[in-house]
């Protein structure tokens, strides 16, 4: 827009004629030609201040070291700083990261994939490419899942001024050994969630087909799937055992076949997240 100020004063035009093609103030308008006019440049010059400690190169030592390994905490940061004689501190080298689009985050977590598990995962991938939206509307999608009776296990965070740490809305209340977890079947479809099932003591296959037997065939019956529905299960050996599989068979389930290390291509990971919601 400075640079458009400059064009149209040039080409011989008045403040009033600028600031009503650009829709500027005119006292905008002259100010940036007034700069033009003492520095030749319309852009933003430096300011007085103190001088940064962190100088160019030892910018690009930072960028370098966190490119390489995203791991390096601003301490190691500070100490090989230190190491070339710049002394700064380490919340000075978050913010000189920050204004580089270089953030801390917790990093997200994923499955360790072999190159047999992306293979499948392609695979499966290219396969269904081109399935109608019928046959998702029409998946069961189904996984087992642990849920915490009292609160999280995950990190927290509250704002709050300092000598407030004990106050009753910054803790986060506890009980002894936990409170204890319960495992879950659950399943839903493109029309809604179907049944849940507690699992009672230590599952294997003869307990999960009777959670199938149960649950399986009246969930799709309140989500009114067509007759051509399909069963998702994942690789667990209790659901891939030769009894299961069996079991299966004889009762007329057809399941989607699906990669292993894949939990994060279940849409039912979603359902599990606003489960464990507080």
């Amino acid at each position: 827009m400075r640079k458009k100020v400059i064009e149209i004063d040039q080409s011989g035009k008045g403040y009033k004629a600028i600031s009503k093609a650009l829709g500027l103030q005119r006292t905008t308008v002259r100010a940036i030609i007034h700069k033009w006019q003492k520095h030749g440049t319309v852009e933003n010059l430096p300011r007085s201040g103190r001088p940064t400690k962190i100088t160019p190169r030892a910018q690009r030592r930072l960028i370098q070291e966190v490119t390489k390994d995203p791991t390096t905490t601003s301490k190691e940061l500070q100490a090989s700083l230190a190491s070339v004689k710049v002394s700064v501190h380490d919340s000075t080298i978050r913010k000189r990261l920050g204004k580089n689009g270089l953030h801390g985050r917790v990093p997200r977590r994923k499955p360790l994939l072999s190159k047999k598990n992306i293979k499948a995962r392609l695979s499966f991938a290219r396969k269904h490419l081109d399935d109608p939206q019928d046959f998702w509307e029409n998946t069961l999608w189904t996984d087992e899942t642990k849920v915490e009776l009292f609160g999280r296990c995950v990190s927290h965070y509250v704002w709050r001024k300092s000598n407030t740490a004990f106050q009753k809305k910054n803790i986060i209340p506890t009980v002894k050994y936990g409170g204890g977890s319960v495992m879950v079947w659950g399943c839903f479809a493109a029309s809604g969630p179907g049944r849940l099932a507690v699992i009672n003591g230590t599952m294997n296959s003869a307990v999960y087909q009777k959670i199938l037997k149960e649950n399986v065939r009246p969930s799709v019956r309140d989500l009114k799937l067509k007759r051509t529905w399909v069963l998702q299960q994942d690789n667990d050996p209790k659901h891939t055992s030769k009894s299961t599989s069996e079991w299966l068979k004889k009762n007329k389930m057809k399941t989607l076949e699906w990669p292993s290390q894949s939990p994060d291509l279940n849409p039912i990971e979603m359902l599990w997240h606003d489960l464990r919601a507080p």
